[in-house]
């Protein structure tokens, strides 16, 4: 587990992020969990050691690049699936109040466990759909930052996510290339739902050959009532 441990801490230091041997250990922790109950669900393609830390871990991480992550406070995870970005994001920032977000309950199963086994504090995963937890009342307008590694267009993504965040926090989605041309179609949506664009930024992904955009948006206005439509109404028809 040594040789492991210090693997994860090498890769993280290469972000300039510094976590000690307990959170590398978390984190390996947190691999062996994945593997364990990807036998049983289907939670990652990628279940090489190496392949997991760099292309879920460090890429989780990456958003050091267009966010300050000690600015932030509350967090939510949209899509999060097997919890990427939000766990690592949340063990190498312990500050962080975490919401851990997903439409599928064995999913918040997997998530709870994680939670549990790793002793990780505030921290949530709650089973729901965007269009429905981002009601008043709920966790509308309630993040300082949302975060997606979800797969939708940018017009889709913002539509669900843009209505978590708090006037004056932003939104940050991972594209997985280039993602000009989809941030322009993008505008009128990102413009009718409160945000402006801050930074696209592209770069390669440490010691791999992926290509990973962040598109960071500014929550600069309230998002009107009627946003998000009703389920599956931003995937059919975005705006």
């Amino acid at each position: 587990m040594n040789d492991e441990v210090t693997y994860i801490k090498q890769k993280i230091s290469e972000l300039e992020i510094d976590v000690d041997k307990g959170q590398a250990e978390q984190l390996f922790q947190y691999y062996r969990l994945l593997i364990e109950w990807n036998q049983y669900m289907n939670l990652t393609a990628i279940t090489d050691f190496q392949e997991v830390v760099e292309k879920h871990f460090i890429d989780s991480l990456s958003i050091v690049f267009v966010q300050d992550m000690q600015s932030a406070e509350s967090v939510i995870d949209v899509g999060t699936g097997a919890g990427f970005p939000g766990i690592p994001l949340k063990i190498a920032f312990p500050h962080l109040k975490m919401t851990l977000l997903d439409s599928l309950q064995k999913r918040i199963t997997f998530l709870d466990h994680v939670i549990s086994e790793l002793g990780l504090k505030e921290v949530e995963a709650i089973h729901g759909r965007a269009e429905d937890f981002a009601k008043p009342g709920f966790g509308r307008e309630k993040y300082d930052l949302c975060v997606s590694r979800a797969v939708a267009n940018l017009s889709t993504l913002s539509e669900y996510c843009l209505p978590f965040v708090k006037i004056g926090g932003s939104f940050v989605s991972y594209k997985s290339k280039e993602a000009e041309q989809e941030l322009d179609k993008a505008k009128n949506a990102i413009f009718l739902l409160g945000g402006r664009t801050e930074e696209c930024k592209s770069f390669g992904l440490p010691g791999t050959d992926i290509s990973r955009t962040l598109v960071k948006i500014r929550k600069v206005s309230g998002c009107p009532k009627k946003y998000p439509r009703k389920s599956g109404t931003a995937s059919r028809s975005p705006l």
